[in-house]
């Protein structure tokens, strides 16, 4: 039997729709979608009429054992519509399920809770660091055409953070070679296109590692497949070092401590950046914060470079000073 409810969240739009369109597709299963299928909301609708969903989720399915009423965009759902749409949910239908799907704004907790008690609700994020290899696997292990090792490192590290290409690139190899081809990276590369955009982290974290040629590599890949502004690039830089200057000198017994003084959660990200303070020092900090603030001004117009070169000056500078610091011989 269907649950009553499903919610499909989560932070990527497109992986969003794809977990959506696998979920209504295994409700429908044999029937005929235009019979079984009522769509309401979107962002071509104006206007999300709950009494009007209400009443599609509470009619007996006609003419088919089953009914699937899909809300796009469901973040536009009231409080007070939750509570009418949970209200009505409280004695379902056995041939009836709604569907909610992220978009639009937060859904409410109520329907949220809901669907964990009485339904289903489905996480379509990819997450980062090992959750992300994690998803990217278990999408591959399912897919129609196999990838070798060197094929599936390569689509990991060019898709980036742009996952919600993989899906249509794995359809597109198994229109080209066949389902259940193996793909090595030669056949591969024909279709991988534009190298997708690759989060921040990855930005400092080359040049924490004084790797200039990674930085800057990095670098034209947030600039022009993750599409950020030079201005918004230098911000990250900024809070990058400023968050260690905050930490700079202060003695801090605990990356718990760190957390706390920089204001985030993660104490991994605390620890992170008070291990690269403690090796670039109070001057080279200092330093630091100056070539950022001064490109601050630059790609704002005040120099005949581009951006782009600014930006690339920039972070070799900034590269070299951590790769200074990693060759500086220990104290004695």
């Amino acid at each position: 039997m269907n649950p009553p409810i499903v919610v499909v969240k989560g932070d990527d739009p497109t992986l969003v729709a794809q977990a959506a369109r696998t979920v209504v597709h295994d409700l429908v299963g044999d029937a005929d979608p235009g019979l079984v299928v009522e769509e309401h909301g979107g962002a071509s609708s104006d206007d999300l009429d709950v009494g009007a969903l209400i009443d599609a989720v509470m009619t007996p399915a006609f003419l088919v054992d089953r009914r699937v009423v899909v809300v796009r965009d469901a973040g536009r759902i009231t409080s007070a519509e939750a509570t009418r749409i949970a209200s009505a949910l409280e004695h379902p239908l056995e041939t009836s399920t709604l569907v909610l799907v992220a978009g639009g704004g937060t859904l409410p907790q109520s329907l949220t809770k809901m669907a964990t008690a009485i339904g289903t609700v489905i996480d379509a994020s990819a997450g980062t660091g090992k959750n992300r290899s994690r998803w990217i696997d278990e999408h591959l292990r399912s897919a129609p055409v196999q990838l070798d090792g060197r094929a599936a490192q390569l689509l990991s590290n060019h898709l980036g953070e742009d996952l919600g290409r993989l899906e249509g690139l794995l359809d597109t190899l198994a229109a080209t070679y066949g389902p259940g081809a193996t793909i090595g990276a030669e056949e591969l590369a024909p279709f991988l296109g534009q190298a997708g955009a690759v989060p921040p982290w990855d930005l400092t974290d080359a040049i924490d590692r004084g790797d200039t040629e990674g930085a800057i590599a990095v670098l034209h890949r947030m600039a022009e497949a993750g599409g950020r502004a030079a201005p918004e690039l230098v911000a990250i830089l900024h809070r990058h070092f400023d968050q260690m200057l905050r930490l700079d000198g202060l003695g801090l017994r605990s990356d718990e401590e760190a957390a706390a003084v920089l204001g985030v959660k993660s104490a991994f990200v605390a620890k992170k950046a008070r291990i690269q303070a403690d090796k670039l020092g109070t001057a080279k900090l200092s330093t630091a914060l100056g070539l950022v603030a001064q490109a601050d001004v630059d790609v704002k117009g005040m120099t005949g470079l581009s951006a782009e070169v600014v930006l690339e000056v920039l972070v070799a500078r900034l590269a070299r000073l951590s790769r200074a610091t990693s060759r500086r011989p220990a104290r004695r």
